[in-house]
């Protein structure tokens, strides 16, 4: 619960897409801490195979996502952050890029050496699925023409599926096997 020391967390991702076990971990994360920085990572990429969407997409997700889950808007805020090609550095980026922050939740074992590196408290999330609820499996999914709407809010559904995602990722496969 939250305690009065804890104040604000960040929580690390690329969101692509953002799916229900990214909504588990904010919902788990704000139990902890009263205000949450989504920080989208890999912000500059997109149409790539694994970084399909568009940062203006992805916020969109969130914003669908923690509208449809009944998540006041005054508990996070989002930051983009770009890739930097010197990983001590990410940090320090993190850092300018937003609001002051005590702890960070993040499950991917880079951004954790790196938070714990620079004293940040770090908190895994407990992954919900993992087999099916991980980003990579969901773009698979919407590359083979399976179902993966279940693994995504109803309203990111209907937001993917508006912006042609799962034309986008065949078509982005198609090219990377044939350049």
């Amino acid at each position: 619960m939250v305690d009065g020391r804890t104040s604000t967390a960040i929580y690390v991702g690329r969101f692509q897409p953002f799916h229900l076990g990214h909504l588990y971990a904010v919902r788990h994360a704000l139990k902890e801490v009263r205000r949450l920085i989504i920080v989208i990572g890999s912000s500059q990429r997109s149409y790539e195979p694994r970084h399909p969407f568009t940062l203006g997409e992805r916020m969109e997700m969130i914003r669908l996502a923690t509208e449809e889950a009944h998540i006041p808007p005054s508990r996070f805020i989002m930051v983009p952050v770009p890739d930097v090609e010197i990983h001590p550095t990410w940090v320090s980026l993190v850092e300018y890029s937003c609001p002051s922050f005590d702890m960070a939740f993040t499950n991917e074992p880079l951004t954790t050496r790196l938070l714990k590196e620079a004293g940040y408290r770090v908190v895994a999330v407990p992954l919900q699925e993992r087999n099916d609820l991980s980003g990579t499996s969901i773009r698979e999914r919407m590359s083979r023409g399976m179902p993966w709407e279940h693994l995504v809010p109803r309203s990111v559904a209907s937001y993917i599926k508006k912006v042609h995602g799962p034309e986008r990722i065949r078509e982005i496969a198609s090219l990377t096997k044939n350049p």
